[in-house]
């Protein structure tokens, strides 16, 4: 019996270690789930609705932080795949206003039907996957061709920065079809509910809190697998990686790609509870505030790109309201503090921390005690 129970043993430890890795990477998402149901009860309605803002840009900064934090790719022009989502949601949202009447800025431009590219989304099985899909194909395509030349670096960060200024620049032109600066905006329903009604801006708050959590379960279940490890490698060393045998520029195109579709559904999900998509959530100057969000939370850390994301925008709300002269000032301090103290992000330095932190005391073993466990002793 006692043979039996010493073979046993070890085959608990395992076990059990096993199940404390599974556990141990999704209590941060966890924890954070728990909190976004829980604050609406502490939230008026107002701030509510910047809190779902908020928890969009954290949707689209996980997709940011696969891309740059564990791939090396830092794309500078991610507010054209946000934008080009958001568009999608909000030509449904005109169309089903319109009622089968020209959309109200096309009756201003002189148009007298509607386009036919406009059409399809008047259908939410059309306009709801095009939000996702559309982004994330177009960006596969651009990425391919831009990685099949080996292109990467500071020179593939301006190649994405110019192409959201040309999109930025050509929304604005075709004002009879994109609404030119305003953008679209003015939506009164979705699915036919009432989007001034609280009952649906909480369902849609839900929904975007679900939606994250899902986005961070599959970044955590993907940085974890053994896709992950090579997006890692890529990151350190993209040749060593590509002499292995790997497809570099297929593995790159894919994460850019899946980086793209995160940013079309926050698009998607911000659109009808902020009311507005226009040319300026596409340009240069909210891209790269969207990479700021993850250089403040930390990159390379999933836990990061959330936290960054809702502390950062929270900073910038709570400052323009407060000094609404001066708050560029102290938002632009906070950020050039946040990368000279904290150059690893929040989370970054707080891991940090932790590693750095003294080992517990213990009581030294007695002989006699060792004799008796020398498990023990081996553990010491």
């Amino acid at each position: 019996m006692a043979a039996s129970a010493s073979l046993a043993r070890p085959r608990t430890r395992p076990a059990l270690g096993a199940a404390v890795g599974v556990i141990r990477p999704l209590l941060p998402v966890v924890i954070i789930g728990v909190i976004l149901l829980l604050a609406p009860a502490f939230l008026s309605d107002f701030r509510q609705n910047l809190l779902a803002k908020f928890l969009c840009f954290a949707i689209l900064a996980v997709g940011i932080d696969l891309m740059w934090g564990y791939t090396g790719m830092l794309s500078l022009g991610h507010g054209v795949w946000f934008g080009l989502g958001g568009y999608a949601m909000g030509m449904y949202l005109k169309l089903e206003d319109a009622d089968g009447r020209l959309p109200d800025f096309m009756n201003w431009s002189g148009l007298t039907a509607v386009p036919w590219f406009w059409k399809p989304f008047e259908h939410p099985w059309f306009a709801l996957p095009a939000a996702v899909i559309g982004p994330g194909i177009l960006a596969f395509l651009v990425g391919y061709l831009v990685f099949r030349s080996r292109v990467k670096g500071a020179y593939f960060s301006i190649i994405t920065q110019a192409l959201a200024l040309i999109l930025s620049i050509f929304f604005v032109g075709q004002q009879q079809y994109t609404g030119g600066t305003n953008g679209l905006t003015n939506f009164s329903t979705l699915f036919g509910f009432s989007l001034a009604d609280r009952s649906t801006q909480d369902v849609l708050y839900l929904l975007t809190v679900a939606v994250l959590v899902l986005t961070m379960l599959f970044a955590t279940w993907l940085t974890r697998a053994p896709l992950g490890s090579l997006l890692v490698a890529i990151r350190d060393d993209e040749d060593r990686v590509r002499f292995s045998g790997h497809n570099v520029t297929l593995v790159k195109a894919g994460v850019f790609a899946v980086s793209a579709a995160l940013a079309g559904i926050a698009g998607a999900l911000y659109v009808p509870q902020v009311g507005i998509i226009s040319p300026a959530n596409m340009g240069i100057v909210p891209s790269i505030e969207f990479v700021l969000l993850v250089a403040v939370g930390g990159r390379g850390t999933v836990t990061g790109a959330v936290i960054g994301a809702i502390l950062v925008s929270w900073a910038r709300s709570t400052l323009s309201e407060n000094y609404p002269d001066t708050w560029l000032y102290f938002f632009g301090a906070l950020f050039i503090g946040a990368v000279l103290l904290f150059p690893a992000g929040i989370v970054g330095t707080w891991r940090a921390l932790l590693r750095r932190r003294p080992a517990p005391l213990r009581w030294p073993r007695s002989p006699a005690a060792a004799r008796l466990d020398p498990r023990g002793a081996a553990h010491e």
